[in-house]
């Protein structure tokens, strides 16, 4: 079989919380105009990614990597995770404001729900003025602090909530309460895993009059109540791979694009660009693959070296 950068028919969720952004903004095939989620690249049961291009198209990722392993994961990352693909790609539009939320540790998701957990981070694609998020608290809190916030209605009080601009860069360890606020766009990459803790929905109801069920039992003791710094800095040089986030579950680069760039890889691992502006081209064995702002694409691992070309930008994620 041979491999090449692969895209995916997009996996789209309606959501409460969904509105119309993806289709305007990242030309996603949307009819809905509750449409939150774009999920990119998933091995998520019940969610598994379909390619939409070349050769392979109709087969799903998990097809593709239990034929070729190695050659589509990287050495590294089949050595770690076996045939699972360990990584969720997703972009995000809240018209309105994502409930409180928090997701369990490695350990906790694993004992509850035969799970990964779910360390995440955030890039923002487009902000309303005055667009926020909530990241955490504001000062070192407590179970106690928190329950009775909670009860009283006044749980915001407590959390950070932060004005975000467009570029900006969040890394949300697990067990980091959080919520995307109304009016973003943002490009997620997370653990593989949809197990999320809600806490506050704001009192919301769905067409029949529904709240959606809270999980603060279960959130309890998933939660870290100190506070901590979320916001990630990052350098912007052109035409280089500039370092935002780099832990133990993925690596996320910023590639600022004006030109041409030449790509050497080991093999270790395999790379997905997520075009967050503009467009470019991958040029591999002499034949070119277009794309657009919106597109995510994987690399193979055994696609060592290729060529990036055109004026935009991109996020490089792979697994160190």
């Amino acid at each position: 079989m041979k491999l090449y950068p692969l895209q995916f028919e997009p996996i789209l969720k309606e959501r409460i919380w969904g509105g119309e952004k993806l289709k305007t903004i990242l030309n996603k095939p949307i009819t809905s105009k509750i449409t939150g989620e774009s999920w990119e690249i998933s091995t998520v049961e019940g969610d598994v990614s379909v390619v939409a291009n070349g050769d392979l198209a109709g087969k799903s990722l998990n097809h593709l990597i239990d034929l070729n392993p190695e050659e589509l994961l990287g050495n590294k990352v089949y050595q770690k995770f076996g045939k699972q693909f360990p990584l969720l790609f997703k972009y995000l539009d809240a018209r309105e404001d994502l409930s409180i939320q928090v997701h369990p540790n490695d350990e906790l998701a694993k004992k509850r729900h035969n799970s990964f957990g779910k360390t995440e981070m955030w890039y923002v694609m487009q902000a309303d003025k005055d667009a926020e998020l909530i990241v955490g608290f504001k000062e070192d809190s407590n179970a106690a602090l928190y329950l009775e916030n909670l009860k009283n209605k006044t749980l915001l009080s407590i959390l950070d909530n932060v004005k975000v601009e467009v570029g900006d860069v969040f890394f949300l360890e697990t067990e980091t309460v959080h919520a995307i606020g109304a009016g973003l766009v943002i490009a997620e990459i997370q653990q593989t895993s949809d197990i999320t803790y809600r806490l506050y929905d704001f009192d919301r109801v769905d067409a029949a009059g529904n709240q959606r069920e809270l999980h603060v039992d279960l959130a309890l003791d998933a939660i870290n109540y100190n506070k901590i710094d979320t916001y990630k800095q990052y350098n912007k040089d052109l035409n280089q791979s500039n370092s935002m986030v780099d832990c133990p579950y993925f690596t996320t680069n910023f590639l600022p694009l004006k030109g041409k760039v030449v790509v050497n890889k080991s093999g270790d691992s395999f790379t997905v660009y997520m075009c967050v502006e503009g467009d470019f081209e991958i040029e591999y064995e002499g034949v070119k693959f277009k794309y657009i702002k919106g597109d995510t694409i994987l690399i193979p691992a055994e696609l060592k070296t290729f060529v990036i070309s055109g004026k935009g930008s991109l996020l490089e994620i792979y697994i160190s």
